[in-house]
């Protein structure tokens, strides 16, 4: 019996060995980690945070020259930065501090709101230097949130930002905490703001690119681009002026023919012996916002000039292009096709794809002129077999002649189909059609092994029997 079982075993192992080779031979077989992509790396491709600054390394013939000691020409709407120097560096912004002073009361007030000077505002307003700019409030006087916001903004009066102040925050010193969360909150990297109107304190500090993002959340979610742009207004007697007070906007963007700028949509000025001539300044066209700031500027009228400057350069030497999901459409269908087909040998499956997108890019108009293409990079993109879940965030980009910008990403979200039984659990190969070959494989080898074992046993009892038979005939005879 022991031979009958050693020829059944021989055989067997030789079915096993065929059978293997079988298997190494099945089509769509898909290795742990293997990418199945091409690789196909591209030059010149910028990522999304590259994009903020890579405008400023290329060359720039035409670049406008600005007297100041630190700038920023800032698009809003891409998050580009386009010109700039020492943009990150604190410098003191003088009245430009009423920005978000202005940018809190427009969020936490009520316009109709009436505030009442306490002595405590008196007090403060008091103490201001005689050549910082007031209104003139008085201890008891009654007054609206919408008279000090104007007031503020248009006559820069310091004494009606202190009464804001002391409005939301008890005191300047804790309203001045709060400015700090909204910097913070806003991406502000370098601002520590101690005063609420722009007193020159060597420590009330802020840089043209904080100062940027703080201006344009003011003209983008606010009325502040109403109320900078507004040539004048009349505040109402009060129980402490028998008369209405007139102001005059004192910004030469709109009180001025010669620095009169359509596109303008909002700014401040500011000045101190320390800090020098400051402005900032929004501007809107073709729904692009760009945002300028000048710090310690040549004088009162170069930092307009300077500022018209970067306004018009650009405008006319860069192009910023919305992105939408829409013109990726196809490839993202076609990129699931193709995944779909090279997993279908596989046990793996899409479970959830979607595409996120930057909405804007900025670039040169120059080479926006040459037209592009879009694309979406797989040269990177890798599937793990042995994965039991797994998200791929694949590049989708926007090809110029010679710069590729990465615009957003492709995520892709790959499972396993449920109710596969595991041959080697050690080592998966998540192949649905390459697992039924096995199990189909090993039943039958064992049917085999065991109709071989009984036909070997049956023809070892013939022989016998046959032996049996010829041993009696002579015996018989």
């Amino acid at each position: 019996m022991s031979a009958i079982i050693k020829k059944a075993f021989t055989i067997l192992c030789s079915a096993v060995i065929a059978g293997a080779y079988m298997l190494a031979a099945f089509p769509g077989a898909v290795k742990a980690d293997e990418t199945i992509y091409p690789d196909n790396p591209d030059d010149g491709i910028i990522t999304q945070n590259e994009q903020q600054t890579d405008l400023l390394n290329e060359k720039h013939d035409n670049w406008p020259k600005i007297n100041a000691a630190a700038y920023i020409l800032y698009d809003a709407t891409s998050g580009a930065i386009l010109l700039g120097k020492d943009y990150e560096t604190q410098k003191e912004p003088a009245s430009m501090t009423k920005i978000m002073t202005i940018l809190l009361a427009l969020e936490r007030l009520q316009m109709n709101q009436t505030i009442t000077i306490t002595a405590a505002m008196a007090k403060d307003i008091k103490n201001l230097d005689k050549d910082y700019v007031r209104l003139g409030l008085q201890e008891g006087e009654e007054i609206t949130v919408k008279d000090l916001i104007y007031a503020s903004v248009l006559k820069s009066a310091n004494d009606c930002c202190i009464a804001l102040a002391y409005q939301m925050g008890g005191t300047e010193a804790e309203f001045c905490k709060i400015m700090n969360e909204k910097a913070e909150e806003l991406g502000c990297r370098n601002t520590h703001f101690t005063s609420c109107f722009g007193y020159a304190k060597p420590d009330n500090l802020t840089t043209a690119y904080d100062l940027s993002l703080i201006l344009n959340e003011a003209v983008t979610n606010t009325e502040y681009s109403k109320i900078a742009k507004t040539y004048t207004y009349k505040i109402s007697a009060t129980n402490k002026y028998s008369s209405a007070r007139e102001l005059q906007n004192a910004n030469r963007f709109i009180s001025t023919a010669d620095f009169k700028y359509d596109n303008y949509a909002g700014g401040k000025t500011g000045y101190t012996d320390s800090a020098g001539y400051t402005l900032c300044a929004a501007a809107k066209k073709d729904n692009r916002v760009l945002i300028g700031v000048l710090f310690n500027s040549g004088s009162s009228t170069i930092r307009y000039r300077d500022m018209i400057k970067l306004f018009d350069y650009g405008y006319t030497s860069f192009t910023t292009v919305p992105i939408t999901e829409a013109e990726f459409t196809p490839l993202i269908n076609d990129t699931r096709n193709q995944m779909v087909r090279l997993m279908s040998e596989t046990n793996l499956y899409i479970s959830e794809m979607k595409a996120a997108l930057t909405s804007h890019v900025t670039t040169t108009s120059s080479r926006a002129q040459l037209g592009s293409t879009n694309k979406i990079d797989l040269s990177k993109t890798v599937i793990d077999s042995q994965a039991e879940e797994q998200t791929l965030e694949i590049p989708l980009c926007k090809v110029y002649s010679d710069k590729t910008y990465v615009v957003g990403k492709l995520v892709v979200k790959i499972e396993q189909k449920a109710g596969v039984i595991e041959i080697n659990p050690k080592k998966k190969t998540h192949l649905t059609d390459a697992r039924r070959v096995l199990t189909v494989f090993a039943a039958l080898s064992g049917l085999i092994l065991v109709i071989i074992i009984v036909a070997l046993i049956f023809r070892a009892n013939m022989i016998k029997r046959r032996r049996n038979e010829s041993t009696r005939k002579p015996n018989m005879l």
